[in-house]
């Protein structure tokens, strides 16, 4: 017997089962069973629809990260200059002063503001920072140029993100989300594909079971993924 495709698998884990289960059926000559062409043909198409929507968590996901650590150069460059706001000597001091008016402008609230505003705000900093005062301000505080390169390249990398991000959102609300898309494959797999093929091998061995025996060891080995996942997460810890 064909074992359920168990609903703790994640996302990736229900995607990846899915493909391999219809790269095996491709590759029978089982496309002239009416009725399991019924069951595989949708199965094919939400498997398209999780692959993209895992794909839109992972860009969303990636900009969030992309996101802080732009932030933590932002707070970096800041506490660099409160540092040597206090420095001895005068001119690095004084450098420091000049540039922190220039940061307080737009402040540490920077961070709050959405991707977009944020965005603006930082490259009109970044922009100010550029100017020749400001350029021999940098030059007198110590590291404050690799501090603001550090943040340029933090920027540059959310920004070259942003597209697939924002393509991303757009489609968050037209298409359905991975967990919904997930179930939906779950049960494609767990109520139509597994009990059909459970009944077609004693009937038909020959002809079903290599492939029922390829889905059984899929749905398997995806299974003892999540069973030797959850016993990790139950194991006590040892203090």
């Amino acid at each position: 017997m064909i074992p359920l495709l168990m609903l703790t698998s994640r996302n990736t884990e229900v995607d990846g089962t899915a493909a391999q289960l219809i790269r095996g059926y491709d590759g029978t000559t089982l496309n002239t069973d009416a009725n399991l062409e019924k069951i595989m043909n949708p199965l094919k198409d939400d498997s398209l629809m999780f692959a993209s929507a895992i794909k839109r968590m992972k860009e969303k996901s990636e900009q969030k990260t992309n996101d802080e650590i732009r932030d933590e150069k932002i707070s970096g460059f800041y506490f660099l200059l409160v540092s040597f706001s206090h420095h001895p000597d005068a001119l690095i001091r004084q450098a420091a002063l000049n540039l922190l008016d220039i940061f307080n402008h737009y402040g540490l609230e920077i961070k709050e503001e959405s991707f977009t505003r944020e965005s603006s705000l930082l490259n009109s900093l970044l922009a100010d920072l550029n100017k020749p005062k400001a350029l021999a301000d940098i030059a007198l505080v110590p590291q404050c140029a690799e501090y603001i390169a550090a943040l340029q390249q933090a920027h540059d990398t959310f920004e070259a993100s942003r597209l697939a991000f924002e393509s991303a959102q757009a489609e968050e609300g037209t298409l359905e989300n991975a967990s919904k898309i997930k179930q939906e494959v779950v049960n494609r797999i767990n109520n139509q594909l597994v009990p059909y093929l459970n009944v077609m091998t004693q009937l038909d061995e020959p002809t079903y079971g290599a492939f029922a025996r390829l889905v059984a060891e899929l749905i398997s080995a995806n299974n003892e993924v999540v069973k030797k996942r959850r016993k990790k997460d139950e194991e006590p810890v040892m203090e």
